[in-house]
């Protein structure tokens, strides 16, 4: 049975030995104070690096049938870094993230998160309350409040029940959520849902996000916040996975790339090194856009004009 996860987590890491911990705060930049700090597994004092790699992935490879949906791909995930996971529709990102998390046994290949191997069975328990997912089709339960489902994904953290209702209270107020208490989920906005399933994510102080289109669905102004949100992770030594159509996101978050296409890694470099935008190399990678077929019909004087014909 493995052990809860240190709920100590939200405390000041630089001082294990502290028995206080800071007040939680609802801006950005102070919720990574007492829910997220500086990661411990970055390096030991007076050791070597334990292990560099948030995320290590060899021949990794799944079919569905006769389909090869992931072609055996090697990923190389700095901790401390922001990996971008970018590629067209059907090329394979969420089939990856959902076999990185333990959601999707391979076919064949390793995936080693966080210096473990998976193995598909209850000693990746440890390991997955280590790490964060926001995942494709999120996953809420409809008949419980947002306050409710995040006390439920606590509890599965393992957390103190006054430390999960103190990040709860922040958590919310950041998302803008706390005006939604008594609002069952399955009646949320497609944004709101996206924010709590954030909220669920972070809850936990995770050392490792796996963030699947986040943005999708969220007004601008809470996108600019959950960037915030996701560069001080990343500068208190967390590593995040992302996916997004997005690449102005993309580009504002991450520290390397790597596109996948029909199953397969196409192209990987880091951000400094692109020769020009993000989205030029996308485009020179997976393929230009093909020429848009003109729908007369659909628009214009010659359109409606033919139509009252």
């Amino acid at each position: 049975m493995p052990r809860n996860p240190d709920t100590s987590r939200g405390g000041n890491r630089g001082d294990p030995d502290s028995a206080e911990e800071p007040e939680p705060s609802c801006s950005a930049e102070g919720l990574v104070t007492p829910l997220f700090g500086t990661q411990s597994a970055v390096k030991q004092e007076g050791a070597e690096l334990i292990n560099e790699f948030a995320v290590r992935t060899d021949k990794l490879t799944r079919t569905f049938d006769d389909y090869l949906a992931v072609d055996a791909i090697d990923l190389r995930v700095s901790k401390g870094s922001s990996f971008g996971f970018l590629g067209p529709n059907g090329a394979g990102k969420s089939t990856t993230i959902k076999m990185l998390t333990g959601l999707l046994a391979p076919t064949s290949g390793t995936v080693e998160i966080l210096g473990q191997q998976l193995a598909g069975t209850t000693d990746d328990l440890e390991v997955r309350r280590r790490i964060g997912v926001v995942p494709e089709g999120l996953a809420l339960f409809d008949y419980l409040t947002g306050i409710e489902y995040l006390t439920f994904i606590g509890r599965i953290y393992g957390l103190e029940a006054k430390e999960t209702e103190t990040r709860i209270e922040s958590l919310l107020s950041l998302m803008k959520l706390d005006d939604q208490e008594s609002k069952l989920t399955m009646d949320y906005s497609s944004g709101m849902k996206k924010k709590l399933a954030i909220a669920a994510a972070l809850i936990g102080n995770p050392e490792l996000l796996f963030l699947d289109e986040p943005f999708e669905g969220v007004d601008a102004v809470n996108t600019s916040v959950l960037c915030e949100i996701f560069q001080s992770f990343v500068r208190g030594g967390g590593t995040i996975f992302l996916t997004s159509h997005v690449l102005e996101f993309v580009e504002r978050l991450c520290t390397d790339v790597a596109i996948i296409s029909r199953g397969s890694i196409v192209h990987e470099a880091s951000m400094k090194s692109l020769d020009g935008s993000l989205e030029k190399c996308f485009l020179e990678v997976v393929g230009k856009r093909e020429k848009v077929v003109d729908l007369e019909w659909l628009a214009g004087k010659t359109g409606r004009d033919s139509f009252e014909k």
